[in-house]
């Protein structure tokens, strides 16, 4: 399995939808961000803020990330 090493932050936890479809968020905020190792397969996508993984139960966890884009992009390609 193939890992990459992030510094991340605060993170949005989705967790399914409701009965009207409506997306249901728990966000969580951190003052600090640490390095966490990532299994490359769980990563979903990435935005200049953002990486999207899975997480347990089919969720979803969007985190906050200190790396640049462009250096996050590189590594994974």
């Amino acid at each position: 399995m193939e890992f990459i090493e992030l510094t991340l932050g605060s993170y949005v936890i989705s967790h399914g939808y409701d009965d009207k479809n409506k997306e249901v968020l728990e966000h969580v905020h951190s003052d600090t961000f640490s390095k966490k190792i990532v299994a490359v397969s769980r990563i979903k996508s990435i935005s200049d803020k953002y990486i999207l993984t899975d997480y347990v139960d089919g969720r979803w966890i969007y985190w906050e990330y200190k790396e640049a884009f462009a250096e996050v992009k590189k590594a994974l390609i």
